[in-house]
């Protein structure tokens, strides 16, 4: 069975290999699997699906051209931010009652942010969105890891689960245009809610119930520290965009930035008691390199669509339906690449996957960095599509699975949850950076028309994003190993002893 194979092939699969007591039915188990790739596509596609509202949202409740970054940045920031803590959460309430909970705030934060009438209002329910994916994306995979055994079948489980995470951006922005256009803006939102009650249903018909860990605290003050940290750091790079580098705010929020993150690093490292980051973790190489990826990743691709999004809309003049269907090369780009990435990487090792990914990646940034005023679809923005998403497609699979590959079983969800981290906070970052970057090239635009002005900016972006996977790159052709490291066997009568897991 090669990765592409279905759900229910690999629940038969897993219910003929775990046998025993803790065996689970095929239906049971692939039911399970339907339950968190459905949870994780609705909690990576909400970081894309409101990038082609973003035009209609501005004229609805008025952002300023900085601010409207926010729309995207509030919800990623959060949920990067939050991430390891929310992982924890599972270890206090279970998997079962922590994903139900989940869902049902981000139902209620999806509602609230449909009715929202001033930007303060929809940046605040993003946020709420946040939260609940912060406890949601890290649970999926500790479900996964609970049901399925060590083994082949856990790893097509989770390649199951990493494309879903790969596919669920561009998915995102082909729905955001389709329920912009047919519907309104609002149900970017609004669609969260028939989605949470299908996997609400999944849920409590397939999820096991997993014993909680009493003993286990929620590090509150290394989260905040840490979340503070990129929030700070973020909002210091858009108010450079609007004010400069020397402005009395922006030199602030860096300084800020900078006591945040020291105070997070010494209270992680000495005083947590359950620290959100085992310090001994980072230093594994294929985590820390995954997760400089990742980030790497995050940055280029959130940017990016923000700023295709804009092009398609605000410079050729498109719809939000014809912009979410002129994403369609980039789907089927990162769908093709993310199946593809299995088969490759058995045959070729995760090196060559991640680092070729990543060059075509590069590339693919690198020509939209020649986007024109006067460029159509099928000259300037076909070709850029469907180069960047095969190439991160692939990468993104191999990258997360060689990312949980060199930890221990009871480790695989604190390093999942690192990784997903990096991406959201690198792309929080990033977005902030490029849009500063795109903001302060436009002025500079030698044609004087405004639309070239527009491009002009948008094309530095580019060419730094795409500096920045070329970055990657060349941190993975150098450090990712060339062949897939061993797991450390876990600690004996730790967390890794739940029901259900081998």
């Amino acid at each position: 069975m090669d990765e592409s194979a279905s759900i229910a092939e690999i629940g038969a699969e897993q219910a003929r290999e775990a046998g025993g007591e803790n065996a689970v039915s095929p239906a049971r188990t692939g039911m399970i699997l339907a339950t968190v790739c459905l949870v994780q596509l609705m909690v990576v596609l909400d970081v894309s699906v409101v990038n082609v509202a973003l035009p209609s949202i501005d004229r609805a409740l008025g952002f300023s051209a900085g601010a409207l970054s926010w729309v995207v940045n509030a919800y990623t920031l959060v949920f990067g931010g939050l991430l390891l803590l929310g992982g924890r959460v599972a270890d206090l309430v279970g998997a079962r009652r922590a994903v139900l909970t989940g869902l049902g705030l981000f139902a209620l934060a999806s509602v609230l942010g449909g009715f929202a009438q001033d930007p303060g209002q929809l940046i605040a329910a993003r946020a709420g969105q946040g939260l609940a994916g912060a406890v949601l994306a890290p649970v999926s995979l500790v479900i996964i890891m609970v049901t399925f055994p060590e083994g082949p079948v856990r790893s097509r489980a989770i390649g199951v689960w990493a494309m879903v995470a790969a596919s669920g951006s561009a998915v995102g922005v082909l729905l955001g245009g389709l329920l912009t256009d047919l519907l309104d803006w609002r149900w970017v939102l609004f669609v969260n809610v028939p989605i949470v009650a299908v996997a609400f249903a999944l849920a409590l018909r397939s999820v096991p119930g997993t014993r909680r860990t009493g003993g286990r605290r929620l590090d509150v003050v290394g989260s905040v520290l840490g979340t503070a940290a990129v929030a700070l750091l973020v909002y210091a790079m858009v108010e450079a965009g609007e004010r400069g580098w020397g402005s009395g705010v922006t030199v602030t929020a860096l300084v800020l930035t900078v006591v945040c993150a020291v105070l997070f690093g010494a209270w992680e490292q000495w005083v947590a008691a359950e620290p959100l980051v085992r310090p001994g973790l980072v230093g594994v190489r294929t985590v820390w390199v995954a997760t400089l990826v990742v980030a790497f990743i995050g940055a280029a691709t959130i940017a990016g669509f923000y700023f295709a999004s804009l092009f398609l809309q605000d410079v050729l003049g498109y719809s939000p339906l014809r912009a979410g269907v002129a994403f369609l090369p980039f789907c089927a780009g990162v769908v093709l690449g993310a199946f593809a990435s299995g088969p490759l990487a058995a045959r070729w090792g995760n090196r060559l996957v991640i680092s070729g990914g990543l060059l075509l990646g590069a590339v693919g940034m690198l020509l939209f960095s020649r986007l024109q005023a006067d460029s159509t679809f099928l000259s300037g923005f076909v070709l850029p599509s469907v180069v960047a998403s095969a190439g991160i497609g692939a990468c993104m699979v191999a990258n997360t699975s060689m990312g949980i590959s060199g930890v221990a079983h009871h480790e695989s969800g604190m390093a999942s949850g690192l990784i997903n981290a990096a991406r959201q906070c690198g792309g929080s970052i990033g977005l902030a950076a490029l849009s500063t970057v795109a903001v302060s090239a436009a002025p500079h635009a030698t044609a004087p028309n405004t639309a070239q002005a527009l491009v002009h900016g948008y094309d530095r972006a580019f060419l730094v994003a795409g500096l920045c996977v070329l970055v990657a790159a060349a941190v993975a052709a150098i450090f990712v190993p060339s062949r897939s490291p061993g797991r450390p066997e876990p600690a004996t009568g730790g967390d890794d002893a739940l029901p259900g897991r081998p």
